[in-house]
């Protein structure tokens, strides 16, 4: 399998950053430049299978995510002293990786998103936007938006989606994301994260005041049940996008926890 589409910047002790579902590494690049220059961090934000410019695969599982962030942790030597942070379903990825692999990491950082089970149907307005951009007849990203509006009324939502567009070099548009098989393995991107034996090393999880991500029965058990020794910090302002919409919480919750 090639290798995760990933940038890495800065010298110290590293942290992983995993996007979440349409994401891309790019979504993180104004934390992941701050945490590499002024939290003194090496850095290293991964574009996962399916997306940005990782390679595409018919297989979409939290199983072989996993493998793949793994692989990518081997190349680059990244040692034991390792923050993996993830949000969204990269979150999920993380602490599938963090449960099953606890000797690859030294902490954990969980952005809204809980380990319990979710029927994906948030994502449908989503993928019926995404489905309705016709990439054969558009001229230009002012078209694709027109097509996504009518089902993705958020502008802020419209143009994180609109980030996978792309031009190709013959001038037609494509997505980076692989829509058809994201849209087909959403079931599996709902799946809940489940362990015989916890992550028993520190454990950041940090929510959306306004996101229902992370519920008050998730933050008292389901949470606690998988990560023994962790946290869940409530930022008050923000909702499922916590790090765009909250960025410099975000950035000091990070940098104090890696220092631990």
């Amino acid at each position: 399998m090639p290798l995760l589409h990933h940038l890495d910047q800065g010298q110290g002790a590293p942290l992983v950053i995993l996007h979440g579902l349409f994401g891309t590494l790019d979504n993180w690049q104004t934390l992941a430049r701050r945490w590499a220059t002024e939290a003194g961090l090496r850095v290293v934000s991964v574009d996962l299978r399916n997306h940005g410019r990782s390679f595409h695969s018919p297989e979409h599982s939290y199983s072989l995510m996993v493998e793949d962030v793994l692989a990518l942790f081997n190349h680059l030597q990244l040692g034991s002293d390792l923050t993996l942070l993830g949000h969204s379903m990269g979150g999920k990825v993380a602490m599938r990786l963090a449960l099953d692999y606890p000797e690859q990491l030294a902490r954990l950082i969980v952005i809204d998103v809980a380990p319990r089970f979710s029927d994906m149907h948030h994502q449908d307005s989503i993928l019926a936007g995404l489905h309705a951009v016709n990439l054969a007849t558009i001229s230009n990203r002012q078209e694709a938006d027109a097509a996504l509006a009518p089902h993705v009324p958020t502008l802020g939502t419209r143009q994180f989606l609109l980030k996978n567009l792309y031009r190709r070099e013959d001038n037609s548009f494509a997505w980076r994301i692989n829509l058809d098989v994201l849209a087909a393995q959403l079931p599996a991107i709902g799946e809940a994260i489940e362990s015989p034996v916890p992550f028993v090393k520190p454990a950041l999880f940090i929510r959306g005041g306004k996101s229902d991500y992370i519920s008050t029965e998730d933050k008292l058990y389901g949470i606690p049940s998988l990560f023994p020794n962790s946290e869940v910090a409530t930022v008050p302002d923000a909702g499922h996008w916590v790090h765009a919409e909250q960025p410099e919480v975000v950035f000091q919750l990070v940098q104090a926890f890696t220092q631990q």
